[in-house]
């Protein structure tokens, strides 16, 4: 006889306009410094020879319009929008015209972020799990199928904190394409169905702090948003 000692985590999966079914969730890969803005206002350059990644736990999974309480352990909470890339197919050393082919979508994500850990594990070259692995802090709006947002590039990603605008740019501003993107990280992986890729996050990255209300959008996308409740 076979079991668990006690209850098998749940399936995190995300919400698919049009469709009653959902998108579960296998992993989350992130990209690092895909606006040359952002990276800039960091005080960082732009690795211009491929792009690099870190990863955010599925259990991080939390729904647009959920309310969150402000994170432990952080005095400086910040949000960064971000396209988010849904696989559907298999890719392994795919190339970039396979690698399009198995996006089964797109949506709105933030990458919430305690800033100050972040900035301690780059100060004593430590990992970044403390400053981006945050639970609550992948947040996703439900996801549109690939085909129904076409040709990427001119679409306007904004983000706004209790109503006020803090980024804007449009997609085209992204260094790595989707395309790119996929078919690089399949040269570590073998990605599958499942898997999304945060694609990065354009310049105006900020704090936010209790009973704050974010919100945010990409062109042709379910908009996202998310509230901050006080510290547990």
């Amino acid at each position: 006889m076979t079991g668990y000692i006690f209850d098998a985590p749940k399936v995190n999966a995300i919400p698919v306009i049009g469709m009653s079914a959902r998108f579960p969730i296998h992993r989350i890969f992130c990209v690092g410094r895909n606006y040359a803005a952002h990276a800039a206002e960091m005080g960082n350059e732009v690795d211009r020879d491929a792009p690099w990644y870190f990863t955010k736990t599925p259990s991080a999974y939390v729904a647009s319009g959920s309310t969150v309480p402000y994170p432990p352990g952080t005095q400086d909470f910040h949000y960064e929008m971000e396209l988010a890339i849904a696989i559907g197919a298999p890719a392994f050393r795919a190339s970039r015209d396979e690698a399009a082919r198995t996006i089964f979508g797109y949506g709105c994500a933030l990458d919430m972020t305690r800033r100050d850990l972040q900035q301690v594990g780059k100060d004593h070259r430590r990992p970044w799990d403390l400053g981006k692995d945050v639970e609550n802090g992948a947040v996703f709006a439900a996801l549109s199928q690939a085909e129904d947002l076409g040709a990427l590039g001119p679409q306007r990603i904004h983000l706004e904190v209790n109503g006020e605008t803090r980024q804007d740019a449009t997609l085209a501003e992204m260094v790595w394409s989707v395309d790119e993107i996929v078919a690089h990280l399949s040269t570590y992986y073998h990605l599958r169905a499942g898997d999304v890729i945060l694609t990065g996050t354009p310049a105006g990255v900020g704090p936010v702090v209790a009973g704050d209300r974010i919100t945010g959008g990409i062109d042709g996308l379910e908009p996202i948003a998310l509230t901050l409740s006080e510290p547990e």
